[in-house]
């Protein structure tokens, strides 16, 4: 039973498996380099996913839908593009490390103010109205903790944001292909995406979605195709930030995990996976070992992911006892110390569940019975 969907899906769709395997065998030139049929062809596969991928998100320029390995490499992009060029940024006490590790690289850190996340969305606003400075370029923010599902009003966020004049952008490797994300009116600038989990894509494979009200400078210079004459890196997008040859079977992937997600309707597949973390969480509510953290998920308000602890059990410990049971699991700190520090869960971590639209009811009462019967051991 695979529970770890909140580090990448699996299974993935079967005609996921399909398109990169179609890949392959039929689009196997290199996109933007040749004029010969197969690479035309290829290049049009490829497009079709940056169109396909800017009408799921809000995105009126397909030009700006940005093909990077991961949602890491994406936040990278924009975090060193932008405050690479000065300024101070807004965050929440929530960010995962692709977050905070690039803050504490750049030159001069610390240069950001953090907001403490509280479950009351004016309240949460105020906090980070209150830490805009004339130097704050940019609100950033996860959409989503990847630790505790609980989320940010990123639409109130991103007005916020503009009617200060500053950028937004938003991580949203935990909610895309889950939550409704509409970029143009959710006022983002920058969405991040880890096409891997909520869209089912391939590993290997992320997303920049850019609105062009500031340029973000490239962090790679090289070959992409166009303009071979001139030294300097094309200014136009999206060869401004896609150097190199393109993972082009897993894009094709992605765009079969979108079809999927379409086909099966994003809001049902989100409904199903807090389903199961409803079922699990009732199961185990208020046994006197076991503590879940945060409310009950519930649709609108949580991401499908659900944090737990047995006992002063450490939670990688869990994770092996369910291993054992051929359960996987994500437990430990999940790359977000932040995270941790915000809900007191720095020295033990977590054990922390996340479905997926693969995911059955049967499964979520056999694992629901395995931590009773940890719990129960533990007593003992």
């Amino acid at each position: 039973m695979y529970w770890d969907n909140a580090a990448t899906t699996w299974p993935k769709p079967p005609e996921v498996a399909l398109a990169v395997g179609q890949a392959l065998r039929r689009y196997g030139a290199n996109p933007g380099r040749a004029g010969h049929r197969m690479a035309m062809a290829t290049a049009e596969e490829v497009y079709a996913c940056r169109q396909e991928v800017a009408e799921f998100f809000g995105l009126d320029n397909p030009a700006g839908v940005i093909f990077t390995p991961n949602c890491t490499a994406a936040l990278n992009t924009v975090i060193q593009g932008i405050l690479g060029q000065g300024g101070r940024v807004i965050v929440s006490d929530l960010e995962h490390n692709a977050v905070v590790r690039p803050l504490w690289a750049l030159p001069g850190a610390p240069r950001w103010d953090t907001a403490s996340w509280c479950p009351n969305d004016q309240e949460l606003v105020e906090r980070f109205r209150r830490l805009i400075r004339p130097d704050t370029r940019m609100i950033l923010c996860t959409h989503a903790s990847n630790v505790f599902g609980v989320t940010l009003p990123i639409r109130k966020l991103g007005k916020l944001a503009h009617d200060h004049g500053l950028l937004f952008c938003v991580d949203a490797a935990q909610t895309a292909g889950v939550l409704p994300i509409d970029m143009k009116a959710d006022h983002v600038d920058y969405l991040c995406v880890a096409s891997h989990k909520g869209l089912y894509a391939p590993m290997g494979t992320g997303l920049l979605l850019c609105r062009e009200r500031d340029k973000v400078p490239s962090l790679l210079q090289g070959g992409t195709g166009s303009y071979s004459l001139q030294p300097e890196q094309p200014q136009d997008l999206p060869d401004r930030l896609e150097s190199g040859t393109p993972n082009v079977p897993g894009i094709i992937g992605l765009r079969a995990g979108l079809s999927f997600v379409k086909k099966k309707e994003r809001q049902r597949i989100y409904r199903h996976e807090i389903r199961c973390l409803q079922q699990v969480y009732d199961r185990l509510y208020g046994h006197p070992v076991i503590r879940l953290y945060g409310a009950r998920p519930d649709v609108e308000v949580t991401a499908p992911v659900l944090s737990l602890n047995v006992g002063e059990i450490p939670s990688e410990q869990v994770g092996q006892m369910l291993d054992a049971h051929h359960v996987a699991v994500r437990a430990g700190l999940h790359c977000a110390p932040w995270a941790h520090r915000r809900f007191d869960t720095l020295n033990q971590g977590t054990v922390r569940l996340a479905p997926s639209a693969f995911t059955t009811e049967s499964e979520a009462e056999q694992i629901s019975k395995l931590f009773l019967q940890i719990a129960e051991k533990s007593l003992h």
